[in-house]
């Protein structure tokens, strides 16, 4: 979900700098409320595991979108489905997304330990390389959306609203939620919160709702709705994790916290300081990043974001706010 989102701030920048373009997206029918608001835009939904899943259903989405007649193919994914897809539309231009894998490992392995290109900016150079003018020094970001009828009477303008987003995709990347805990209880004396999650994780945000000012998103809204709220907060809080970047497509602030893995990498929320990242301890953890998705890590670095003081986190939100 993160690396749909990270393409939306792009988006916004070729539309506005480019005339006459349509877009058609492929992409998981899940994620087409991300670009809703987009007039020039084509979502066609992929069931890879259903009628697209592997090489014949790939020809079959090529023989669907063949009538399209696209002028030009992005891939920004490159990988496996798109390579094949790129092959099946030979006699068509396409562009492949730059990874820049040499230098993560590079990074990973410390010989070159510095800040990489952006994946906004990898992306970007997709349709640059089509011909494209893309400036992402001056962004546009998505406008506030109706706040949906759940949540209606807690985001006021008479009180400032945090979203927390507590969990990632690995463990490696998430706060420990004893200290997360301390974390919202503290926030809560002065903000209204709202915690962000999927509906598997009900169970464990509802530890986190202690009192009268803590109210759980998660599992109440269908993901339109969700956008809608996000859209309306004062400031996101979240792991290095997809929240981050829907956050950051409305130009609201957002303070990630990041485990094993590090802003470097070029994953952190678009148009966001760099102050706004709160990294683990890097004399206690040397190795950080174990990797560029926490998918791997040495076993005594899985809670390394626990060297993340509590107060860092509650102070850094009020110097914001």
């Amino acid at each position: 979900m993160g690396d749909v989102a990270i393409l939306v701030p792009v988006l916004e920048a070729l539309f506005k700098q480019n005339k006459n373009v349509r877009i058609t997206i492929l992409t998981q029918l899940f994620f087409a409320p991300i670009f809703k608001d987009f007039k020039n835009i084509t979502v066609y939904p992929v069931d890879k595991k259903g009628k697209h899943k592997g090489f014949l259903g790939l020809f079959k989405l090529y023989k669907e979108l063949k009538p399209l007649q696209f002028t030009a193919i992005a891939d920004i994914h490159n990988v496996l489905r798109s390579n094949v897809l790129k092959l099946l539309f030979f006699n068509k231009k396409c562009i492949q997304i730059d990874k820049g894998r040499k230098e993560k490992k590079e990074l990973i392995s410390k010989k070159n330990f510095k800040q990489l290109k952006t994946s906004h900016e990898r992306y970007a150079d997709v349709f640059r390389k089509l011909g494209f003018t893309i400036d992402l020094s001056t962004p546009v970001f998505l406008e506030k959306k109706p706040i949906p009828t759940a949540f209606k009477n807690l985001i006021t303008s008479a009180h400032k609203t945090i979203g927390i987003a507590p969990f990632a995709a690995h463990k490696s990347k998430m706060y420990p939620l004893d200290q997360m805990k301390i974390v919202v209880e503290q926030l809560s004396k002065d903000y209204t919160i709202l915690l962000f999650g999927g509906k598997s994780d009900v169970i464990q945000l509802e530890t986190l709702q202690t009192n009268q000012n803590i109210y759980l998103a998660a599992g109440k809204l269908s993901f339109t709705e969700e956008l809608n709220t996000i859209s309306n907060l004062d400031c996101m809080i979240s792991m290095d994790s997809g929240n981050a970047h829907l956050a950051a497509m409305y130009g609201i602030k957002v303070i990630t916290i990041w485990g094993v893995t590090h802003p470097f990498a070029g994953f952190a929320p678009f148009h966001q300081p760099t102050d706004y990242a709160m990294l683990a301890d890097a004399d206690q953890y040397p190795k950080i990043p174990t990797s560029i998705y926490g998918n791997k890590y040495p076993e005594d670095y899985l809670n390394c974001s626990e060297s993340i003081a509590p107060e860092q986190i509650i102070e850094k939100v009020k110097s914001i706010l």
